[in-house]
């Protein structure tokens, strides 16, 4: 799904120069390198304040603890995404409010959301899924009319731009008053292991969010919250760094890929291509098909020869087990639930070739066929 190697392949000298320094120095935590990129990716962002932290989870984790929401209080979020959406909202003792996606986009629907809204109601997480942005506009306007959070999950989308109707430009994870982004080794800016950021354009946000990362901390051996132990180590840090002037290319990269799948696919029987939203920048994550039928039989097909695809996500949050108390059952958000029974993700990474791609249509289409002829 993705080829690490060869994209490592260009940043190796580079990242092995600073390898090698930093473990000259032994300045593992909090060293130079830490601070040069924070700054770096503040300025890609356009964000007034950028924390790192240990991981895309901690740093949803981290953005809820800033907002001092009491238990019971209600985060509304889409159920079809990663459940480290949903789970930071469950470990702190809030209450996770799902509302329904869009089908073309796959992103929460703002027209939805404020059908949801209750006094207890304090935070939106809009998931920027796939790669491409939710209706942030959309999404803004009704924060600010009820007076709630907005925190923006970026993981899948960062460099990605949304474009307002006054034809402002804003990176996506600089939009709501807190973003948050993970640097998993699969995502478009990704270390060799674990990552995260949060950023915000708020002083006081930023103070806290800080002090939470770092025990409740300020000042050494001085608590005046309660807080987590969440860094980004510094090699990670020096992998981030190689990466993120070339993220730009990357996400190029990945839109052309996308544009020769697109011409793969195109007028093929019962396959839906990738929606682009007129108003974001789509930077491909994941290329992910709709299928109307057969789409397991295509992934049996494509692992028969060795081509990875995944299924993101078969069993939307609102029917997992560990979910099943907020009393949500089969049929609430039939889009999520039409959804994972029809997307297949196909691989998408920097270094696909033309060949690469040619015999993953021609394995789709094959398949596609078959399944055509069996349904009829």
């Amino acid at each position: 799904m993705v080829d690490l190697q060869g994209q490592f392949e260009e940043i190796k000298e580079e990242v092995l120069n600073s390898f090698e320094e930093i473990l000259d120095s032994t300045q593992f935590i909090n060293g130079p390198h830490v601070g040069r990129f924070s700054e770096d990716l503040k300025k890609y962002l356009g964000a007034k304040h950028l924390i790192p932290c240990a991981n895309g989870t901690d740093a949803l984790q981290i953005a809820l603890m800033a907002l001092d929401l009491k238990p019971g209080d209600e985060v509304i979020t889409t159920p079809f995404t990663f459940v480290s959406t949903a789970e930071v909202i469950a470990l702190l003792g809030l209450k996770p409010v799902f509302v329904d996606i869009q089908e073309d986009s796959f992103n929460i629907d703002p027209a939805l959301i404020e059908e949801k809204i209750t006094k207890r109601s304090k935070v939106i997480i809009p998931v920027h899924l796939f790669g491409q942005s939710a209706d942030m506009e959309a999404i803004m306007a009704i924060a600010e009319k009820y007076g709630l959070f907005v925190v923006e999950d970026n993981a899948q989308a960062i460099g990605s731009n949304y474009r307002f109707a006054d034809g402002r430009e804003i990176k996506t994870g600089n939009i709501g008053h807190i973003g948050t982004t993970s640097f998993f080794p699969s995502k478009n800016l990704g270390c060799y292991g674990d990552g995260g950021a949060v950023s915000t354009n708020s002083e006081e946000l930023a103070e806290r969010l800080m002090s939470i990362a770092n025990h409740g901390s300020t000042r050494r051996y001085y608590h005046d919250r309660v807080g987590v132990n969440s860094r980004l180590d510094t090699l990670q840090a020096a992998v981030l760094a190689a990466k993120l002037p070339r993220l730009d290319a990357y996400n190029q990269a990945r839109r052309e890929a996308a544009r020769r799948y697109d011409d793969l696919f195109d007028g093929m029987n019962g396959v839906l291509l990738p929606y682009r939203s007129p108003q974001s920048f789509h930077v491909f994550h994941q290329y992910t098909l709709k299928f109307s039928h057969g789409r397991d039989e295509v992934k049996a097909a494509l692992d028969a020869v060795g081509i990875p695809s995944g299924i993101y996500y078969p069993v939307p949050l609102h029917l997992q087990k560990a979910y099943q108390h907020c009393g949500y059952h089969a049929g609430d958000f039939p889009i999520s639930e039409r959804m994972s029974e029809m997307v297949l993700s196909l691989p998408m990474h920097t270094c696909l070739t033309e060949e690469q791609q040619n015999f993953i249509g021609e394995t789709v289409n094959e398949a596609v066929n078959k399944t055509v002829s069996n349904y009829h």
